[in-house]
């Protein structure tokens, strides 16, 4: 819940609902726990819900199938298909393509990226953070910057940025750019570069991936990808409803990420780029 994307998808959502007479009950499943959000599942199972939206579930999808077969299931943030569920997803291959090539074009090559670990049980197609992850290698080498791929992986929360980029700036010589997963380990970047006295973008350039408000703050200015996460839960919202009124065919809906540059991120030191 301290993920500021989830209150825009979660804001999305209420939207929606409005007027419906359905109620969002929230329940928090634990974002690396697996058997915490199998609990949260069964609990809301048991309370006999009209049906559930999971938000970036870890549960493996034959498990989803199940819950899909007991009552209405909408997942956001998976890419993997099934005739069982609504899926609702950003397109993170092509985000995270703007958010790197952005950062090449600016003149950087020692690109760093902030990952989180593998909790799930999902295919590496499925899961957000394996895709970004997976796209931020083939577009380096797509650039000749094989040699330069850095990846540190804790988490995508601020404590999970901060380890990241301490991490990443232990390395010799240092990246001069770093690619934070998500908005909430960009911030924990930010934290780190400050600390350790370097600027941005002057000696680090910095971008996330959500576009949460905070990224827009003037104190801030995070150059960030934008999926548009209250669209996401307007449409899993609507998706729900359609499903609980008695629709049973599957539906998919992708949202387009755009870019949205912001002071956090310039040219690479020296190189003149951006001029």
């Amino acid at each position: 819940m301290r993920n500021p994307f989830f209150a825009d998808v979660l804001d999305g959502v209420g939207e929606q609902l409005g007027g419906s007479g359905y109620q969002a009950i929230l329940v928090q499943g634990g974002s690396t726990d697996l058997a915490a959000e199998s609990r949260a599942v069964e609990a809301l199972i048991d309370r006999q819900v009209d049906g559930i939206l999971m938000i970036a579930p870890i549960t493996p999808k034959s498990r989803l199938e199940e819950v899909a077969g007991e009552m209405p299931l909408i997942v956001l943030g998976r890419h993997e298909r099934s005739s069982a569920y609504d899926a609702v997803f950003d397109d993170d291959d092509a985000g995270t393509e703007l958010v790197v090539r952005h950062l090449i074009e600016l003149g950087h090559r020692r690109i760093g990226h902030i990952s989180q670990r593998n909790a799930g049980r999902g295919k590496p197609v499925a899961l957000p953070h394996l895709t970004r992850a997976e796209t931020y290698r083939r577009v380096m080498t797509e650039h000749g910057l094989e040699g330069e791929i850095a990846i540190a992986t804790t988490s995508w929360t601020e404590e999970g940025g901060y380890d990241g980029t301490r991490e990443l700036l232990a390395r010799s010589p240092r990246p001069t750019a770093i690619f934070a997963g998500a908005d909430q380990a960009a911030f924990g970047a930010l934290s780190a570069l400050h600390e350790a006295g370097l600027s941005v973008p002057g000696d680090v350039s910095v971008a996330g991936y959500d576009n949460t408000r905070l990224a827009a703050m003037a104190n801030i200015s995070l150059t960030s990808v934008d999926q548009d996460g209250t669209l996401m839960g307007r449409t899993a919202a609507r998706l729900l409803l359609e499903r609980v009124e008695g629709r049973t065919a599957a539906m998919r809906f992708s949202v387009t990420p755009a870019l949205v540059p912001r002071l956090s991120t310039g040219p690479a030191p020296g190189s003149g780029a951006g001029a």
